[in-house]
């Protein structure tokens, strides 16, 4: 088998050739035309971003793939899955409201935003898999409904699965909210008393009420109640709630790759990963800290694995930039050569899930790079 073709172009542009129409002769030149758009609905999968969060992409960059779809008579809209951890995007009404605030309303892309998983996050599709860790997929209705799937993807870090690419953002991503429940389980945090103070922050922010303060003023979860979202991880501040991985990375990755497959599954997909803004952690976060390496452009190819395998090469070649989380302004070494990701996140093996997605014939790792 031949490697699969990832089309990459950098970030200079010219008065006469800004970045919005270099993304669009980038996946011309990936061959995005090939697939039949004419009166298909089109799911274009996107992270809106928490509100506070500003290294989410552009809308500028979602409106012009929506135009080039319209140019081919395709009836597009943007969407994502309501999340399992508390926050602005939990429910569809309260979804749409930060997809607006951030840029991402009908004015501004040229097309509507859909919640795909429907107003709590219980309108879904299961979608026969069969495969070692899935016995089926719950993807949201409006996805799995679409007639074709374009991914947008920010490519960055991410706390648990090591970066967030194209695989993160159709595997994880178009799952309904009771599919992240499967995904996320078996990785359970803990509690770490001894650095506990009681601020009660994880209890206010724990969606599920699997948190609580105890007489001892200290945090304790209730496994019952644990569906292992994180949000409690992340919010704590005084690093006692903290994940317990014993390879639950790799296994979250690998579901995640069975849960991609069920996405594309039997219809045209195509993606786009934008490395630019590559923060240490997800988008989910009401925050972004800063980014671990330079912006290096964007990329696009129909093979998901090889995209996010291409763009994690190009972040591994790349300098780390002094002042972030993994180079602080006195590290002499630039770390080029390196996995910013790993070192970023050292108990998230994000391979896993590339291997697996090739396993599974979802793609492969191989690929030849085509500078456009």
């Amino acid at each position: 088998m031949s490697p699969s073709k990832v089309y990459f172009t950098n970030l200079r542009a010219t008065p006469s050739q800004n970045l919005l129409k270099k993304l669009e002769t980038l996946v011309v030149k990936a061959g995005i035309d090939k697939i039949d758009f004419q009166k298909k609905i089109v799911a274009v999968k996107i992270h809106f971003g928490e509100p506070g969060n500003l290294a989410y992409l552009r809308p500028n960059f979602a409106a012009r793939i929506v135009k080039y779809l319209k140019s081919k008579e395709a009836i597009p809209f943007l969407t994502d899955c309501n999340t399992l951890y508390y926050g602005r995007r939990s429910n569809a009404p309260s979804h749409i409201d930060a997809a607006f605030e951030n840029g991402f309303n009908p004015m501004a892309t040229g097309c509507p935003v859909i919640i795909a998983d429907g107003i709590k996050g219980t309108e879904y599709r299961e979608i026969e898999l069969n495969m070692e860790y899935c016995t089926s997929a719950k993807i949201g209705s409006a996805i799995a409904d679409s007639d074709v799937i374009i991914t947008l993807n920010h490519f960055k870090g991410h706390e648990m699965t090591g970066f967030g690419g194209a695989l993160k953002n159709l595997g994880m991503g178009c799952a309904s909210v009771g599919g992240k429940l499967f995904l996320h389980s078996g990785s359970s945090p803990e509690i770490y008393e001894e650095n506990c103070t009681g601020c009660r922050l994880c209890e206010k922010n724990c969606a599920h009420d699997a948190v609580k303060i105890g007489k001892d003023k200290i945090a304790h979860i209730d496994y019952v109640k644990c569906v292992g979202c994180g949000q409690c991880v992340a919010v704590c501040q005084y690093d006692s709630a903290r994940v317990v991985w014993q390879n639950s990375s790799e296994l979250v990755n690998r579901r995640i790759a069975e849960y991609s497959f069920a996405v594309v599954k039997d219809k045209p997909s195509f993606h786009i990963n934008f490395i630019m803004n590559v923060s240490p952690d997800c988008d989910c976060w009401g925050f972004n800290d800063y980014p671990l390496v330079p912006d290096l452009g964007i990329a696009a190819s129909f093979d998901p694995v090889a995209l996010d395998q291409a763009c994690a090469d190009l972040v591994k070649a790349a300098p780390a930039l002094p002042g972030s989380r993994i180079c602080d302004d006195h590290t002499h070494s630039d770390l080029q050569g390196e996995d910013k990701f790993m070192k970023a996140h050292p108990e998230a093996f994000w391979q896993s899930g590339l291997e697996h997605g090739v396993k599974i014939g979802l793609g492969q790792t191989e690929y030849e790079l085509i500078n456009v």
